[in-house]
């Protein structure tokens, strides 16, 4: 229905439905042979007049961009919501006006003359400490991002290395993270980095070199440049120029770091590291090697490499690791690293004869874990007294079933002390719903747990064994 309402705008006259002067109103189905004189009939001078001027239009845009991807990209806009950006424009607001919204954009990015306006920045905490700067663009300049990404994707997408993860279609970070697993089994020793500020610290030069090697699109390199320099506005109004980087939250930046870092880092490491196979995800990486004295080489190599195109290695998050098992019993510092919300360190595995053993293997992490409990608590579970187990269910059940299908692919069983949190917070929802329950725990505990039995399907957490007490 929305696609339909979505009518680009055309001349005012342009109708099949145009009267002859001193006669009745031509009909749409006539229009066909209306070209040929057929019983004294001719063409229209009201639609000679529209013809040309649609050709006249088309020849007037120096760029041909389809309205069929403007619209694409609108759609794409809207399934990730998102913030106002300095216009205090939301996605709904912008929907209102839809059709005149879209032309506007459309007409301004195939004229030329479409200039970004500032970012919105939003300062959020890091879960490390600290303060990361959010670039929120406006709803308009995320769509004409999205334009762009749609058209200029494709052109690198083809090129860039198996094991880059990080924000590319038929990618997740679940294959990162079982890739990882198999090569610590396979190698002794890796090297864990982090660049520190990626997407603020981009060089622009670079980054349009290599978007001039992959196409020769005009308008395409154009946007790209201009949304390079387009300003900072702080919540004081201020603006701030960006000499390097792009802005982390814009929908082309993803795009564009996966660029940078497969020149600086992907291809580097294939032509000069060929014996050290990594594993990358956005600005995390890791690489495996065989000696620790190779690990401290291509340590060394690494922060050359980056320092030379602007980068930095984080100090913190950067340092090399002992995969640590059975077979593998040296003492190290470092037995243990965080990638992707997964821990990898030693853990007691059972194999298939049903024999005990350590393996160096992934499981959720103690950061990811706190996060999904404070996440939990936030929601005020067993306050929400005026729901039944079924509207809680839709509600959080979404939610539950995401940290599942996630943390759940390695070692689930870290996964069930949040997942027993969440059961004790349904504990206390039924001891404040019901008054024979109320300051009665256990009772409390086993009606619960009766009912997960009878309707495991009601919570995910219910359906893969992890359900209070039953009676």
């Amino acid at each position: 229905m929305l696609r339909e309402k979505f009518k680009w705008r055309t001349h005012k006259n342009e109708s099949t439905d145009a009267e002859h002067s001193g006669g009745p109103p031509c009909k749409s189905d006539e229009v066909p042979v209306m070209g040929m004189e057929q019983r004294g009939r001719v063409t229209p001078p009201d639609l000679r007049i529209n013809q040309k001027w649609e050709e006249s239009l088309k020849k007037a845009k120096p760029f041909e961009i389809s309205k069929h991807v403007v619209w694409e990209a609108w759609k794409q806009v809207k399934a990730n919501h998102g913030a106002a950006g300095v216009d205090s424009e939301s996605v709904s607001d912008f929907e209102r006006n839809l059709k005149d919204n879209l032309y506007k954009l459309w007409n301004r990015m195939s004229s030329g003359s479409y200039f970004p306006p500032p970012v919105r920045t939003v300062a959020i905490p890091k879960k490390t400490g600290g303060e990361r700067l959010l670039g929120i663009p406006t709803v308009s300049d995320r769509v004409a991002q999205m334009v762009v990404k749609i058209y200029f994707e494709p052109l690198v997408e083809p090129y860039f290395h198996e094991d880059s993860y990080g924000y590319r279609p038929k990618k997740s970070a679940i294959q990162a993270v079982d890739v990882t697993r198999e090569r610590c089994w396979r190698y002794d020793w890796l090297l864990e980095f982090d660049i520190k500020g990626l997407f603020d610290n981009i060089d622009h030069d670079l980054l349009m070199r290599a978007v001039r090697h992959h196409t020769d699109n005009k308008w395409l390199i154009l946007y790209i440049e201009r949304w390079l320099k387009a300003p900072f506005q702080r919540e004081d109004g201020t603006l701030v120029a960006r000499p390097k980087g792009t802005p982390q939250g814009g929908v082309v930046s993803p795009v564009l770091s996966n660029l940078f870092l497969h020149y600086v880092f992907d291809k580097w490491m294939g032509r000069n590291y060929v014996q050290n196979p990594f594993c990358r995800y956005a600005d995390d990486a890791i690489a495996h090697c065989r000696s620790e004295a190779e690990a401290l080489e291509l340590k060394e190599a690494l922060d050359a490499r980056f320092r030379e195109c602007g980068l930095e290695l984080h100090p913190e998050k950067t340092k090399i690791v002992y995969c640590k098992d059975d077979l593998r019993r040296g003492n190290y510092p470092y037995t243990s690293f965080d990638f992707l919300g997964f821990t990898f360190r030693p853990r007691r595995s059972k194999s298939r004869k049903g024999k005990f053993f350590i393996n160096f293997s992934p499981a959720v992490s103690n950061k990811a874990g706190k996060a999904m409990r404070q996440k939990a608590r936030r929601w005020k579970m067993h306050l929400r007294s005026d729901k039944c187990l079924e509207d809680l269910s839709r509600m959080f059940g979404p939610t539950i079933r995401g940290w599942i299908n996630y943390y759940g692919n390695f070692y689930k069983s870290a996964l069930f002390p949040t997942l027993r949190q969440l059961n004790r917070s349904l504990v206390r929802w039924a001891m404040r719903k019901f008054k024979r329950l109320r300051r009665h725990r256990r009772r409390a505990e086993y009606w619960l747990g009766r009912i997960a039995k009878r309707q495991p399907w009601l919570f995910p957490h219910w359906q893969i064994g992890v359900r209070p007490t039953a009676g």
